[in-house]
């Protein structure tokens, strides 16, 4: 295996890295700033991004960094549901048993927001991904649930992750509401040419090897394959770190990089 062929701890271009472990792109401190603004103002956040540029793992650095004792994270990754379906997952997170009507479930899930807020000082941070697959009957029903005292309070953080042709379909006449009531947006653009070095560099250091593994030549290449996606560069770092250590190699060259990347090739 080639953790301990190259004297790695661990593998650092898995997705279940440390959150510690996340390298700090230009993208990444620009969210940061976008997500302390939501912190202070509360109410809706849009983050959107092609597939691998990080959003999931940028909510999830997001919500670990909160204080547990001032914010209730609830993360429900959404697919194709009911209006029903969406309403039972939300209550589950919010640790209430839902009912069996739709009315009330609506009301059970703003008066468990309003409690929470008002009666512990905790403001309930409700994280949904993949919102793209949602149909606008439930986009519809997201604006009329946290509609608070006649749209004058924001005693939650909501925020509507997805793939890009989720502003599409926020464009769409029917979404106007609910578009109108996003205060803050963030696209994700994934890592910058000149960014790729220190990030894979950074990856390495932290599983415990500080030799310069990937050659200048090799980043060209990485960079020319993956156009910044973090998804795709982590795949090709593993392939290449895979066919290096099958060919005992010493530096990951662009040789390493194609022949890893043509192997795992679908």
């Amino acid at each position: 295996m080639f953790k301990s062929y190259y004297g790695l701890k661990f593998n650092p271009f898995d997705k279940a890295i440390n959150i510690t472990n996340i390298y700090e792109s230009q993208d990444i401190k620009e969210l940061g700033a976008r997500f302390k603004y939501l912190q202070s103002t509360r109410g809706i956040f849009l983050l959107t991004g092609e597939p691998g540029t990080g959003k999931t793992t940028a909510l999830r650095r997001f919500a670990t960094s909160l204080n547990p004792s001032l914010y209730k994270v609830c993360y429900f990754p959404l697919s194709t549901v009911t209006v029903m379906d969406f309403y039972r997952g939300l209550l589950f997170e919010l640790g209430e048993i839902p009912s069996c009507k739709k009315v009330t479930m609506f009301k059970q899930i703003q008066e468990s927001i309003l409690s929470l807020y008002h009666e512990q000082k905790i403001t309930t941070v409700i994280i949904l991904d993949e919102v793209q697959m949602l149909s606008n009957s439930i986009l519809e029903e997201l604006r009329l649930l946290y509609n608070f005292k006649m749209d004058s309070e924001n005693p939650y953080i909501l925020i509507l992750s997805g793939q890009s042709t989720l502003r599409n379909k926020l464009q769409l006449s029917i979404n106007t509401p609910l578009r109108q009531r996003i205060s803050i947006k963030h696209s994700m653009q994934g890592l910058k040419k000149e960014e790729l070095n220190e990030y894979i560099s950074s990856l390495l250091k932290a599983a415990g090897n500080t030799n310069d593994i990937f050659t200048p030549q090799a980043i060209e290449v990485i960079y020319s394959l993956s156009k910044g996606v973090p998804r795709i560069i982590n795949n090709i770092a593993i392939a290449s770190l895979m066919y290096g250590c099958a060919t005992k190699k010493d530096c990951i060259d662009e040789e390493s990089v194609y022949q890893g990347q043509k192997d795992f090739e679908l």
